[in-house]
């Protein structure tokens, strides 16, 4: 047996061939969702704010439901780093010296981070088709 195997062997539980989910209850509860981090009060400006970027991004994703675990982990990442941003324009608009290349830094972060998690948003169709104008228009005049 190649070592890879006989290593993935010695990690796997006996009588157990895959990993199966586990209750609710025997999970976290940043992963069920109760806590926005763990070990922080979901009530603060930042987890707020936090909590809103990261909503917004899942559901220009279609909802957590159809992302991945690595994708809502990127989702996160992305959503801190929004924060951070902004609490950096934030100090900036305010008058206060801000590190620029940080705020560069970041920003590089921000783009490579939208570019794995997917971030292509389509616009919604909003033209009214040519009946409904029409209509509209025979309507008001």
């Amino acid at each position: 047996m190649p070592p890879q195997c006989a290593a993935a062997a010695r990690c796997k539980p006996a009588g157990r061939t895959t990993m199966a989910p586990r209750p609710p209850v025997a999970r976290s509860r940043v992963t069920n969702g109760a806590d926005v981090l763990p070990g922080v009060d979901g009530r603060s400006l930042l987890a707020r704010r936090y909590r809103d970027i990261a909503g917004a991004v899942l559901a220009d994703q279609a909802g957590a439901s159809q992302c991945s675990e690595a994708r809502l982990q990127l989702i996160r990442r992305f959503a801190a780093a929004c924060v951070l941003a902004e609490q950096l324009e934030a100090r900036l608009t305010n008058g206060q010296a801000i590190d620029v290349g940080e705020h560069a830094a970041l920003s590089s972060t921000l783009v490579r981070l939208a570019s794995r998690i997917g971030i292509d948003r389509v616009p919604k169709d909003v033209t009214p088709s040519l009946s409904d104008y029409l209509a509209t228009r025979d309507a008001a005049g």
